[in-house]
């Protein structure tokens, strides 16, 4: 958005801030820094970000010094805390009688405040007086998080006289690009970049799963010239911002432990570093075979550490994902982890995604896996990654992770989804949980986090947030709270009716206001012009089914209101199946699939279309469809981790979703496809993601009536590649059966389990 225009639009309200703006002349300082929309709201709302430690106020404040004197350290001859500053204030003057006062500690500049700097690193303070402003770090990045903190209070009228005494619990913050799926565009990552930086969050680390030159098959392979600028353009903005790139590999699925491969990586490493890559990791996840050895991963990592991060002398501590990097599928007595914690150099920092790779971080998570590893746990949370579950938005509230880890872990970085903008509104909890855990209140930061991303339409993507908050049935069972501002009258008003035939008076106005809400909101959005393009158009297939559910829930409530009425309901329950058909048209219409309001909103509404048009056919004597939902497909597994994964249709397609981990198959074990009754197959694909000679070990089956079973041949598609199509065309099934027929476990991904019926 241009921000002449986004201007426009915040001093309608404000002409003193206009006037403020005009005078500054800061208008190119602000760039995408969103938090200066917080000028609008009067002091006692406002806000640091994140909370700092220690914050002390006077009653009483100063007018923005339009020209003053700055006195800088040395330490910050070059880096980007002195542009930063001139940037916010741009009245630099020689003479001036208001001073800025800032440096590092080493510097004479803040010589006399060393006592109230911080010892800790990152560490900064920062004082406001009626003649000057002191900006002292512990070292330049504490430096720069005070003129980030200064940037926050610039965006207020006047300036409180203040004290902050801040740093961080967590050494390292931030965020890393490991999800599946499209990767993030270079123009979102830039974004994110700058949006790291304002919210102190010092870490990237760069390993999307579908960049060919980060995993097999091309790893090995030095960036092509394009790509290469594109990652040094990414190297160049994390630096701008204080933040650490780091660019990770992921070799183990092919990886040959012999000195020819440990030359090409080394290499690798080289041309990244020639790019400004200065933090470096190594990703051994989600693999099998000889690249899990634990002793081969220590030994190469440990030369990396020796022969490359140690001599460079510039370069951030190493950080490996290990294969075993969650406690459910660890194997202590195997010694993986052990081994990892006993051979691997004392310096190497190893991630783990807590009891699950999907799960919550507490105390008894780190008191676990600490001790095996022989160092702090450096934290790689999955969430609000969706790799999973595609169809949803993850945009509600962080919480569920401990308060009194801070001393138990060495990092913290979040796990994205692809929606880079909508992935903010976590982040933007992530730094603030990361910098001061004990004074961190999820819903606050998280209401603060939606009016950081559209300060303009706060109160509608809220609204749009509160019910876009869970995942929906899948396969980790990883579940969060969703309309929590109405699930109290959604489940009053389904009870009485249910229970009673009556309806809560209270509770259905209540929902009913919320629907008109939902209407409302989706419009806003998607009407909402620039204010945050980026955000409205990853979000726009799911504002528009959002406006299908409250419209569908709208029409819901008038079947219940007419259902005594025999002519009046009619129109109502059609105009509920026609919303029900939107929402499944639309919902086929993109390949992810979407999904809004599944948490509460619609179970309750199909509950209550279901309940009123029986209670209309039991008293009218009709016979009019009462399904809300159908679906044709059911799973059933002893594979644990198939067991929870949804099914899905499309049209004339059926699939159950994929997983993105190494599934252990465990001997004899199954996955069966049912369904409501038989259908004739034009074609049936399955991708395990292994090796063409895998597939002798597993028997797939088909059965018309679930007694007798007929075997299936699994044939390759094409040579060379792992995706099987099986020859059942034409064949008449009701269930379909893949069997582990091996004697052993077996380690096969499981990407695509999809049919397609015949006209």
């Amino acid at each position: 958005m241009a921000y002449s225009h986004y201007f426009l639009h915040i001093c309608k309200d404000n002409i003193h801030f206009l006037k403020f703006i005009i005078m500054k002349k800061k208008l190119l300082l602000l760039g995408t820094f969103s938090l200066l929309a917080t000028a609008t709201i009067h002091a006692q709302e406002f806000r640091l970000q994140p909370t700092p430690q220690k914050y002390i106020s006077q009653d009483d404040s100063i007018s923005i010094p339009l020209q003053y004197q700055l006195l800088s350290g040395n330490s910050l001859s070059t880096g980007n805390t002195l542009p930063l500053l001139r940037s916010l204030m741009p009245g630099e003057a020689p003479k001036a009688g208001f001073r800025i006062y800032i440096g590092t500690q080493d510097d004479k500049t803040v010589k006399n405040y060393r006592k109230r700097i911080p010892q800790k690193p990152e560490g900064y303070f920062l004082k406001i007086d009626k003649d000057r402003i002191i900006i002292a770090g512990a070292d330049e990045r504490g430096t720069y998080y005070g003129v980030q903190t200064l940037a926050q209070l610039l965006t207020l009228d006047k300036l409180p006289l203040i004290e902050v005494s801040d740093y961080p619990d967590v050494p390292y913050r931030g965020v890393v690009e490991g999800f599946y799926g499209t990767p993030w565009s270079q123009e979102a990552r830039m974004r994110q970049l700058e949006f790291y930086g304002r919210n102190k969050m010092n870490v990237y680390l760069y390993g999307p799963k579908d960049d060919p030159y980060h995993s097999t098959p091309h790893w090995r392979k030095p960036y092509p010239a394009q790509e290469a600028e594109q990652i040094k353009q990414l190297v160049d903005k994390a630096r701008e911002n204080n933040v650490i790139f780091y660019w990770a590999i992921h070799p183990g699925q092919d990886i040959r432990w012999n000195e020819e491969d440990r030359s090409l990586l080394l290499q690798k490493f080289e041309s990244m570093y020639q790019l400004g890559v200065r933090g470096f990791a190594v990703f051994f996840d989600d693999i099998s075979g000889e690249g899990t050895q634990a002793s081969k991963q220590a030994e190469l990592l440990n030369y990396i550490d020796n022969h490359f991060v140690q001599p460079k002398k510039d370069v951030a501590p190493l950080v490996m994902c290990p294969t075993e990097y969650n406690k459910s599928w660890s194997n202590v007595k195997g010694g993986y982890l052990t081994t990892l914690g006993e051979q691997l150099n004392k310096d190497i920092q190893i991630m783990w995604t807590g009891n699950k790779v999907i799960a919550t971080i507490d105390k008894p998570t780190l008191e676990f896996i600490n001790p095996l590893i022989k160092r702090k746990a450096y934290i790689w949370w999955n969430f609000p990654v969706s790799d999973y579950v595609r169809d949803h938005l993850l945009l509600g509230p962080v919480y569920g992770n401990g308060l009194d880890v801070k001393d138990e872990m060495s990092a913290f970085v979040s796990n994205p989804m692809e929606h880079a903008e909508s992935s903010k509104i976590s982040l933007y909890s992530v730094a603030d949980y990361t910098w001061n855990m004990e004074k961190f209140d999820s819903n606050t930061s998280w209401k603060h986090a939606i009016k950081d991303l559209m300060p303009l339409h706060a109160e509608y993507l809220e609204t749009f947030a509160i019910h876009n908050s869970d995942l929906g049935k899948n396969g980790h069972g990883f579940r969060r709270e969703e309309s929590t501002n109405i699930q109290p009258a959604l489940s009053a008003l389904l009870k009485n009716y249910q229970e009673k035939g009556e309806i809560d008076e209270t509770a259905y106005r209540q929902v009913a206001e919320e629907c008109r809400k939902i209407i409302t909101s989706a419009d806003m959005l998607l009407a909402s012009g620039n204010e945050n393009r980026p955000l409205i158009n990853e979000i726009s297939p799911w504002l528009s089914q959002f406006k299908l559910v409250g419209e569908y829930g709208k029409a819901v409530l008038d079947m219940i209101r007419l259902q005594r009425q025999e002519k009046a309901f009619l129109p109502s329950h059609a105009h509920a199946q026609a919303l029900q058909t939107l929402m499944t048209d639309n919902d086929a219409r993109y390949p992810q699939g979407v999904k809004s309001g599944s948490g509460q909103l619609m179970p309750t509404f199909d509950a209550l279309f279901e309940a009123s048009t029986q209670q209309y056919n039991r008293q009218f004597h009709t016979a009019l469809n009462a399904r809300a939902i159908y679906s044709p497909y059911t799973l059933e597994s002893n594979v644990a981790q198939l067991a929870m994964l949804p099914t899905q249709q499309k049209g004339k397609e059926g699939s159950v979703a994929p997983s993105n981990e190494v599934i252990n198959w465990q001997a004899d074990g199954s996955l069966t496809l049912s369904m409501d009754r038989p259908r004739v197959l034009a074609s049936l694909r399955i991708d395990l993601g292994a090796p063409e000679e895998t597939y002798a070990h597993f028997r797939l089956e088909t059965s018309l009536d679930g007694k007798e079973w007929q075997h299936a041949d699994l044939q390759t598609a094409w040579k060379g590649h792992t995706l099987q199509k099986v020859k059942v065309e034409g064949r008449k099934v009701l269930k379909i059966r893949l069997t582990n027929i091996s004697g052993n476990e077996q380690k096969v991904y499981f990407k695509t389990f999809k049919l397609t019926e015949k006209e």
